[in-house]
């Protein structure tokens, strides 16, 4: 089996992951996706983020329908930062025979060396290194000059298709009114409008 873990905040999910998560799939096979959105992210440890139940209730209805793509709550129960490490080893003794793919963004690798034990993720997972649309793909220098020669082995630079989204572009339309139709699944973006996320506070739903 291969078992893709896709982790984030997903703040809110959008065409952009689920685009990068199935070309993850085809590309290298995999038999399923896990979606992990974080308690804590140890990278955002500054940035407000909305509560990890709506976060992960949007991506239940964005993979709703598609088998391959599970969401997994596991490291919202957990307490402190989320880890990537800490959740692969779970994944790895869960599902003993599987083989572990790490989906994450391009532009993440160039701090990777910074994470919690970037060997140990590398041994557990192979990385996939998704980069933007319009943005030329990791060349295997760069990812060298990155993480070294040891762990760059256990890298694959993948080219995602489509357009440029972003969750943060996402919150910020939704904060000054504009619309986003087209940019996520129509049942996302009809959750957000119903709890009043990502709006100004004086605006919010209570």
């Amino acid at each position: 089996m291969r078992l893709g873990v896709f982790g984030g905040t997903f703040d809110p999910v959008h065409y952009g992951h689920l685009i990068a998560a199935e070309t993850c799939r085809q590309q290298f096979g995999l038999d399923e996706i896990r979606f992990v959105p974080a308690a804590v992210s140890p990278h955002k440890l500054d940035s407000v983020v909305s509560n990890g139940d709506l976060r992960a209730d949007m991506l239940s209805f964005a993979v709703s329908g598609y088998p391959e793509f599970i969401v997994d709550r596991r490291e919202l129960k957990r307490t402190g930062p989320s880890f990537t490490v800490d959740t692969l080893s779970e994944f790895a003794r869960e599902f003993p025979d599987a083989e572990l793919y790490f989906l994450m963004g391009a532009d993440s690798l160039r701090d990777f060396l910074t994470w919690k034990s970037p060997e140990r993720i590398s041994e557990l997972a192979t990385l996939l290194a998704c980069n933007r649309p319009g943005v030329d793909p990791l060349s295997e220098s760069q990812i060298i000059e990155w993480v070294g020669d040891d762990i760059a082995k256990r890298v694959h630079s993948v080219v995602i298709p489509g357009t440029d989204l972003s969750a943060t572009d996402l919150r910020r339309r939704v904060a000054h009114g504009l619309g986003i139709r087209f940019c996520t699944p129509r049942a996302v973006e009809a959750y957000i409008h119903q709890h009043g996320l990502y709006l100004p506070k004086s605006k919010s739903v209570q």
